[in-house]
């Protein structure tokens, strides 16, 4: 149960330090013009986007645990950055938008490479650092 935990707050400082440091770095490179540390209030309990975004960064940092935890040297890692690119992304763009009230053509009309790509790239980052930190909280034994 406590490694759960650990997933969760791996997930959650993931969000904050990897997932964000990145888009930083994406933003002051001129490759996305992006809020970084959004703090505006987001519906329904009007908490700060990056609040809401770390919450369900720790909520996908326990699902991810679950995939990797077994996972041996290399593995473990490249496991982490390809499952966390690929899961949250596809959630996002198929999911999250349709919730959102966007219709399934608008959704695939918008994407693009270089918006896929850099997605991509975010939550795979964030999924190595979720990986990167349960190895110092949760060491293999």
């Amino acid at each position: 149960m406590f490694a759960y935990i650990k997933a969760f707050v791996a997930g959650f400082v993931s969000t904050l330090t990897f997932h964000q440091g990145l888009l930083w770095v994406f933003d002051n490179a001129g490759l996305r013009a992006a809020s970084v540390w959004n703090m505006a209030p987001v519906p329904p309990l009007g908490v700060p986007a990056v609040v809401s975004l770390a919450f369900w960064g720790g909520l996908w940092g326990v699902l991810l645990w679950l995939l990797i935890r077994r996972a041996l040297a290399a593995g473990y890692y490249v496991g982490a950055f390809i499952l966390g690119a690929v899961g949250p992304t596809l959630a996002y763009l198929f999911v999250v938008q349709w919730l959102k009230g966007q219709p399934m053509p608008a959704i695939l009309d918008g994407l693009s490479l270089h918006g896929v790509g850099l997605g991509l790239a975010l939550n795979g980052t964030w999924g190595l650092g979720v990986a990167i930190l349960m190895r110092v909280m949760h060491p293999p034994r």
